[in-house]
């Protein structure tokens, strides 16, 4: 099934969505209260059974839910194993046919234990074109090839091949004690700490599965299609032809009625039914009457698809998933995808009339849905996601189409780079300066950045979702090196010409300004949220103008009559960092470090997060300003001598509590602030540059700098004021923003280990790519760089450079010679080869009549010499890779060949190949590449398997199910697990309810659900939540994702604590194998990894090969957490256990006097954990002393002397188990019912405290906290010790 809503809403086949009835939780609020403070009550709607009756096989029951439509029924039914190969049916009750969308508690009569009917329909085209794509579609259930070519949503997921099948009901083959010895421990060579191999092969480990049962050699549509008229007029539709198993081949009518044999071969068509004459419904039950083999596969097929395949590995993503590596797979007949490849249908079109969809009408339309209470707001926000899935696939489609050529432009008259295209109602413009429009912005590099600015203010926009304000569907694409950007069309624009269309804002970047009343309210609504202020410029009379957004943002009134806004591509101020001004000076901070510098462009824009967190930053120092000014107000009413001393002050702040009551009635303005709180207001908003003077409000206005916009004069105080916040929230970027990175990078709570989460750690922090460079330098300025070596920032720079540099070198390249330019790219950026040669496509292809090329045809095409790539050599790319680092991230490679820069930065060549990869969407054949090579290249042309789009667009929010799921988060951090649970499992019914099974938030869901029921006690069920979670993640993220393999390490933790003892190790291999081909051996997550494999390793008395990765993962926590840490000295304890486990009791002492040292130094020796360690080190002396006695009983008496058996003790499981918790954050908090009491009602009071504002210093023991990056996509690594974890402080009440 297509569609996202299939019957596997939670992973179980009943599906009853909960969405909540009339919503008693936040009714109409909004944006009213926070809704952690309202208690949530959420009633179920109860589910109910029907009986489903279909032919030729007994009634079954189905469990329904009264949300559902009757099509939902439809879906289960096709994907049920007795049912899946009828598509064209009615169901029916008591005779009447049900309506398909209509929801089932509509429907009259139908109650629990009804009888609903499955009855066969008669075939139209379309039915019958469903129903070949439907079966086509089951026997390719088990073929990975669609994943591989990046097609209909599917993606790789290989979690089955190392649980063997799923770990639910079937995992529970459980090994029993004494079969412990038998499992086989031992990892792959290229696994063991310390070894420089990194096979690419592993990556993708052969699923047995698929080893392709074949049920048929062919099936196509027939050469005979379409009928002739007298034949239509018989009710045939359309001819198949198939080769079966046994080598037979056949013809079949498709006809109303059904498919029967007709007597047509090759080259005579002859529709007569064929002998003996055989009409069936469904095309399974005739091929399996005709093919014994087709009949036994297909049956074989059915049962693997439904029993080994867990639903999530085969349910549709919402948006595609790319894999830059794909084993060699043999092409195949396949009529269904040679049929689309040729039509602009778009999979599923067929199932909209009138054919093409109207993009822009069906996003403006579920934008317009109600959303007063819950179940409005589900739907809503579901069609919204649903037609932006749909949109963004539609547009990467077809900004393919366009840049392979295979769209005829709109001025096919213009030059290539100026052309404009149309397909499928959707828009398509290429990313270069046509008409010379930017030219004072930057030319090209300009009109490359506006697509993705543009794209972020439709992000913003469409956020702040104000009624009545619409923006165009937006997607940028990149491919083949060319930027192309999809919009959907505004009723009305094409016929018309913009000067007319144009009512607000400005086409000339300011010359010329118009605005428009219900424009600026509509604006005024966003002005808030986004930070934009309302402000006036000159118009070419110079007249003033109110806009309400930057010049650039047009407002144009479709035919449709809606209001909608485009070009918003400074929706955000912009970066002074990156943009000098004549005449102006920057901060003192930014000039230290040789800001401004010159950018390729000019619309370099500050992060939407920066911006949030300059004002956050900004009304803590306001509410500092006014807390300080009171206090010098109260010391002077109590007339003291002389100003306070510092730590008097502190005692008698009267602080933040009543400077915010302060603030709050001056802003009331009803008379009741007296003039000197107003002054006090009035002081602190002039120190923190806010608009207001009478309370806290900063916003921005994004015309300033803008060449060519020009304001009134009597504005000018005010714009110096703006002028004055650029340059701080500039200057608070460099000196806020990136410190506080590396910060977290010291402390271990930004974890990057890839480019994609680098890029989201200083996204988080509002910190542009571009200041990559600046990253770079202030980490090799900070003392403790060696600490800080994980932040993989010098390889991202790296691929970043030939990434750019990528990009016009494959402008220049024509079709033909793609995969010949690729690889030789990548010879010169990886291979030790050093003169690197490229293949030109070979002479029998060239044409004799070269003269007679045409030229500008198509943006792929390249007009001019076509082979000008071929002359690049190794040494000329990595000059050029120098000279961009410093021209864009104003950084100094010390390095000239990829060998150096392996050698000098500590890269690695595998990790190179997946970033430039997966940034430019190359896909490579998956076998072993000798990099290292002085005598031939790695990479041929034949290794170039296909070439992506990079696609980047909107990702709209489920809203109400986020609230649940924060309101969750809060529960389990005060203790309140139970209540917690409840919260996020509803949670995770609504991002069901919106998102269909999979999505990255689900994801997140699901992972914070297992964490739960683990903590609860319960194994089994987050055992089965967390393998949710990881093939969540393969499948939406990517198989070697940093998240994914995070989820890979709590799997094996949970299946070591369901006696799953195997599989648990062979999880953490597949861990530390994507691990070390992601980044490498050298990152402190490594330690983490190692320490739970030697752990499990210790469990299963593996004890010398425990000690390889113990040891491994002792010396990493050592290099980055500093020798003196409790990590470390939990690292020494480890590893002494199992020194002691193989009697060699001296090292086991050293390791543990290690650690003892380390905890009395760090907490003292009155620490239980000090208290502990000792008590451990008399036990080891002990039996050390045993053992020496021993020894020399046996030295003085020989053979007869008498021993004490030594007791040598393999761990116990739970020790082991213990220890696993302890590194992986997880503690139980051993405490009775009354101490929970207690400890609610402690936590309780402090909460209190802090909300009445007296306790504005952070209490030493805080309550108890168990952290979860709030979304997967927000803060996707947000951990204290790299766990997203629960780091349970187990506070010591003070009752």
């Amino acid at each position: 099934g297509h569609m996202a809503e299939t019957s596997v809403m939670n992973g179980d086949g009943t599906h009853d969505r909960s969405e909540e009835a009339e919503s008693k939780q936040n009714g109409d609020n909004d944006q009213g209260e926070d809704p952690n403070e309202q208690e949530v009550i959420v009633i179920q709607d109860t589910g109910f059974t029907v009986k489903i009756q279909a032919p030729g096989t007994e009634p079954f029951d189905l469990q329904v839910s009264p949300q559902e439509m009757v099509q939902e029924i439809h879906q289960v039914l096709m994907d049920r194993e007795d049912t899946c190969h009828r598509t064209c049916f009615s169901l029916q009750l008591d005779g009447n046919v049900l309506d398909n969308f209509a929801e089932l508690k509509s429907i009259e009569g139908l109650q629990e234990a009804s009888l609903l009917k499955v009855v066969e329909e008669p075939y139209t085209v379309r039915e019958a074109r469903i129903h070949v794509r439907h079966i086509r579609d089951l026997l390719k259930s088990l073929d990975p090839s669609d994943a591989y070519n990046g097609v209909d949503c599917n993606s790789l997921s290989f979690l089955s091949v190392f649980t063997d099948g799923d770990l639910g009901e079937s995992g529970k083959r459980k090994k029993k004690g004494s079969e412990l010895e038998q499992i086989d421990c031992t990892p792959p060579e290229h696994i063991l700490p310390g070894s420089k191999e990194r096979p690419l092969v592993p990556l993708q480990p052969q699923n047995k599965d698929w080893k392709p049962l074949q049920c048929l050699k062919v099936l196509t549509m027939s050469g005979w299609n379409p009928p002739p008229g007298n034949r239509k007029m018989h009710g045939d539709l359309m001819y198949l032809y198939v080769v079966t198993g046994e080598e037979r081949h056949i013809s079949i009518t498709a006809s109303t009625r059904g498919f029967y044999l007709n007597q047509s071969t090759t080259y005579t068509f002859n529709p007569k039914p064929a002998n003996p004459s055989f009409l069936s419904h469904s095309l399974v039950e005739l091929l399996g009457q005709i093919s014994p083999t087709f009949k036994k596969n297909f049956t074989t097929l059915q049962k693997k698809r439904q029993v080994q395949r867990h639903p999530f590995e085969r349910i549709a993503t919402p948006f595609q998933v790319y894999s830059w590596t794909a084993p060699q797979v043999d092409h195949a007949m396949d009529c269904v995808r040679a049929e689309d490849a040729y039509t602009s249908r778009l999979g599923y079109e067929e199932h909209i009339p009138g054919q093409t969809r109207d993009w822009n009408e069906e996003l403006q339309t579920t934008r317009e849905l109600p959303r007063k209470n819950l179940p409005e707001r589900l739907l809503r926000e579901r069609a919204i996601f649903k037609v932006h899935s749909d949109f963004a696939a539609a547009a990467t489609r077809g900004s393919m189409a366009v840049i392979d050529g295979n769209v005829m432009a709109i001025n096919p008259g213009e030059e290539t780079r100026m052309q404009m295209f149309i397909w499928n109602n959707i828009f398509f413009s290429l990313g270069f300066d046509v008409r010379d429009h930017y030219r004072q912005l930057g030319g090209d590099s300009a009109a490359h950045a506006a697509p993705t600015n543009d794209l972020n203010g439709v992000r913003a926009y469409g956020a702040v979702d104000v009624e009545g304000l619409y923006t165009l569907g937006t997607v940028v694409v990149d491919y083949r090196g060319y930027r192309v950007t999809a919009q959907s069309i505004i009723p009305g624009i094409l016929e018309r010409e913009q000067e007319q269309s144009v009512i607000y804002g400005s086409i000339d970047f300011g010359k010329t300004v118009v605005s428009h009343p219900k424009y600026l309210e509509l604006l005024e609504r966003t002005s808030r949220p986004l930070k934009v202020q309302r402000h006036a410029v000159l118009n070419e009379k110079a007249e003033p103008v109110d806009l309400c957004s930057s010049v650039e943002c047009k407002g144009i009134i479709g035919n449709d009559g809606r209001h909608y806004i485009l070009d918003l591509l400074r929706t955000f101020p912009p970066d002074l960092n990156f943009l000098p001004v004549e005449g102006e000076e920057l901060s003192p901070e930014s000039q230290r470090l040789g800001f401004p510098r010159q950018h390729r462009h000019r619309l370099a824009c500050l992060r939407q997060e920066l911006i949030e967190a300059f004002v956050e930053h900004r009304y803590l120092l306001f509410m500092k300003m006014a807390a300080l000014q009171l206090m010098q107000q109260k010391a002077n009413k109590d007339s003291r001598a002389g100003a306070l001393t510092g730590k008097e002050a502190e005692d008698c702040i009267p602080g933040l509590a009543q400077a915010k009551e302060l603030a709050k009635t001056v802003a009331a303005e009803d008379g009741a602030a007296d003039a000197k709180s107003r002054e006090v207001v009035l002081n602190a908003c002039k120190a923190v540059g806010s608009i207001s003077d009478t309370s806290f409000d900063i916003r921005f206005n994004p015309d300033i700098f803008s060449p060519g916009v020009r304001f009134p004069e009597d504005s000018t105080g005010d714009i110096q004021k703006q002028k004055q916040l650029l340059k701080d929230a500039a200057a608070f970027l460099i000196s806020c923003q990136v410190p506080s990175l590396v910060k977290d990078g010291l402390d271990h709570s930004t974890l990057p280990m890839d480019g994609a989460t680098l890029t989201e750690a200083l996204h988080q922090r509002g910190i542009n790519v571009r200041y990559l460079g600046t990253v770079l330098e202030f980490i090799d300025k900070t003392p403790a760089k060696a600490q800080l070596e994980h932040i993989i920032g010098i390889g991202e720079l790296i691929t970043r450079c030939a990434k750019h540099i990528f990009k016009t070198y494959l402008q220049g390249v024509e079709l033909s010679g793609l995969s010949a330019a690729v690889s030789h790219f990548l010879n010169c950026f990886l291979s030790s080869y050093p003169d690197a040669v490229a293949h030109l496509p070979c002479d029998e292809l060239v044409s004799r009549r070269k003269n007679r090329r045409r030229r500008n045809r198509v943006p792929g095409g390249g007009g001019g010499d076509n082979t000008a790539w071929a002359s690049l050599t190794p040494s000329e790319l990595w000059k050029s890779i120098s000279a961009e680092a410093h021209g864009y991230y104003h950084y100094t490679l010390q390095c000239e060949s990829v060998d150096q820069a392996v050698e000098r930065y500590g890269l690695q060549k595998i990790t190179l190949l997946r970033e430039i990869s997966i940034k430019t969407g190359i896909q490579i054949l998956i076998k072993e590449y000798n990099f290292d090579s002085r005598h031939k290249p790695a990479f041929t042309e034949e290794d170039i398997l296909n070439i992506f789009p990079v696609v980047k667009h909107v990702n709209p929010k489920a809203s109400d199910a986020f609230h649940f799921f924060q309101s969750g988060q809060a529960k389990v951090q005060q203790g309140f697990l139970k209540e917690g649970c409840e919260l996020i499992n509803e949670a995770l019914n609504l991002f069901n309810n919106v998102y269909g099974a999979m999505h990255v938030e689900i994801c997140a869901c699901l992972r914070l659900l297992a964490r739960l029921n683990y903590i609860m006690g319960d194994y089994p069920e987050a055992l089965s939540n967390q393998q949710k979670a990881v093939l969540m993640s393969e499948r939406v993220l990517g198989i070697e994702h940093p998240s994914t393999i995070q989820e890979y390490m709590h799997l094996a933790l949970y299946c070591f604590a369901n006696g799953q003892l195997s599989t648990a190790l062979k999880l953490l291999y597949r861990g530390r194998y994507l691990m070390l081909l992601v980044c490498g051996e050298d990152h402190p997550e490594m330690a983490l990894l190692d320490s739970n494999i030697g752990l499990v390793l210790h469990g299963v008395m593996e004890y010398d090969l425990s000690l390889r990765f113990l040891e491994n993962a002792l010396a990493t926590n050592s290099k980055y957490h500093g020798t003196r840490s409790l990590k470390v000295a939990l690292s020494h304890h480890l590893v002494a256990r199992v020194y002691e486990s193989k009697a060699e009791f001296r090292s086991a002492l050293q390791h543990e006097k290690e650690g003892y040292t380390i905890y009395k130094n760090q907490v003292g020796e009155a620490h239980e954990k000090t208290r502990e360690s000792s008590e451990y080190l008399k036990y080891l002396t002990q039996q050390a002393v045993a053992l020496q006695r021993t020894m020399n009983e046996i030295y003085k008496n020989g053979s007869n002397a008498s021993i004490v058996p030594l007791k040598f003790t393999a761990p116990s499981m739970a020790s082991v188990l213990e220890q696993l918790n302890i590194i992986n954050g997880i503690i139980f908090i051993p405490l009775s019912q009354k101490d929970l009491e207690n400890l609610k009602a402690e936590v309780q009071r402090r909460q209190q405290l802090q909300e009445s504002g007296k306790s504005d210093e952070p209490q030493e023991d805080g309550p108890l906290e168990l952290e979860d990056g709030p979304a997967a996509e927000e803060q996707p690594h947000s951990a204290p010790s790299g766990l997203e974890a629960t780091e349970w402080q187990t506070p010591q009440p003070s009752v």
